[in-house]
């Protein structure tokens, strides 16, 4: 019987959201993997199951961490069951537990992608029954074990999704607040920006509070990870429970008190309620001081002397909203303008009309995606004697 060998370096490929790819490389980059691809949302390096449990412990930016178990060709799904079936899932899936497959097809081969996954999934529990005599249960649910398979073209690459559910899901999050952002997103919105845990951040418009609570975690060196109690690398067969300890406890001696103020505000109190549910989830209550205040009215550290005063404001999805929004984009341009001398000043939004209404010129516009919808980062310098853009 083969054995597949999770302490044997294998192909590792890190998803993230449309755009997040630089940042997320800069991060593998920094936990010292080699950066060995980048593509359209995702990243490639080179690892074993036990840096994939790391991976999934640092990343802010990740969403899924993918361990590469085989390779192979197929023209048909004849082919496909016969690739996965020739996998030896005995030796990383109880006989007895619980497995789901996530599947993406761009072949002929196939005319719909949810066929992909049934037939991989039969091969899978197929191969588990013979040579266990039992067989996992199967379906959606993402909280145990669960297989990725990609297919392109005739080219199948299985493996094994060590996250499970999303890394975007902390777990910290139980109070949301009307649309929010995405936690790996604000993540990501805050290392285009710049930021590195030097400075203070002032988030005024906070909602329930995800963008200063990811400061907060950047701050503090609080590896992500640590908010989480469930993985899916926990449910593969081989995972040593004691070796997560050990990199949980690394990782909680790694980190520190902020040295710079982090500020949250906004003018609707059950938004700030969420947010500070939010923060003491996440054990980050001592690190963000909430107010309840219109954003004009937000505190800007003055003798801190540097840092991010970063928004997110509505953008006007509906018919109607837009002409509405212009006036607070506006003020928005004169509060920075007025208030914020010396600090790097970020408007995360999703229509370029209300970005003109700033009225101040950025210095740089980087795309993101907030679900389908293309967004802008704005980045402004706020120094004295910020101008209007020319208007021509």
């Amino acid at each position: 019987m083969d054995i597949f060998d999770l302490e044997k370096e294998q192909r590792i490929h890190i998803t993230c959201a449309k755009a997040v790819e630089d940042y997320l490389a800069q991060e593998v980059d920094e936990l010292g993997y080699d950066v060995l691809k980048k593509s359209a949302a995702g990243v490639e390096t080179e690892g074993t199951f036990s840096d994939c449990m790391l991976l999934n412990l640092y990343l802010h930016t990740a969403h899924r961490v993918l361990l590469t178990i085989a390779e192979f060709r197929a023209t048909d799904p004849d082919e496909l069951y016969q690739g996965v079936a020739r996998i030896p899932w005995e030796t990383l899936i109880d006989a007895h537990g619980y497995v789901s497959v996530v599947a993406t097809a761009n072949t002929t081969a196939v005319k719909n992608t949810r066929f992909a996954g049934l037939k991989a999934k039969d091969a899978i529990v197929d191969r588990i029954l013979k040579e266990r005599g039992a067989r996992p249960n199967s379906g959606p649910d993402k909280t145990q074990t669960v297989v990725a398979l990609h297919w392109q073209d005739d080219l199948v690459r299985i493996s094994l999704d060590t996250s499970g559910v999303p890394l975007s899901n902390r777990g910290y999050r139980t109070m949301p607040h009307k649309a929010p952002m995405r936690e790996t997103l604000a993540a990501a919105a805050l290392l285009a920006a710049g930021y590195t845990g030097e400075g203070a951040v002032v988030n005024p418009m906070c909602g329930s509070g995800t963008l200063a609570l990811e400061a907060a975690l950047i701050a503090s060196h609080t590896a992500p990870g640590l908010l989480r109690d469930n993985f899916g690398f926990m449910h593969v067969l081989g995972y040593d429970p004691a070796e997560w300890t050990e990199m949980r406890n690394d990782a909680l001696s790694r980190r520190k008190a902020p040295e710079w103020q982090i500020i949250a505000t906004d003018r609707d109190p059950k938004a700030i309620e969420a947010a500070q549910n939010n923060a003491k989830n996440a054990a980050l209550s001592s690190v963000v001081d909430f107010a309840v205040c219109d954003f004009r009215a937000t505190e800007i550290p003055q003798e801190q002397g540097k840092g991010i005063v970063i928004l997110n404001p509505e953008y006007g999805e509906r018919l109607g909203e837009e002409k509405a929004l212009e006036e607070v984009y506006r003020a928005i341009g004169d509060f920075f303008k007025s208030e914020c001398k010396g600090y790097t000043g970020a408007i995360f939004t999703g229509n370029r009309n209300l970005a003109k209404c700033i009225g101040l010129k950025t210095r740089r516009k980087i795309p993101l995606f907030n679900g389908p919808i293309e967004c802008r980062l704005l980045l402004f310098d706020l120094y004295a004697g910020s101008r209007r853009e020319d208007k021509k």
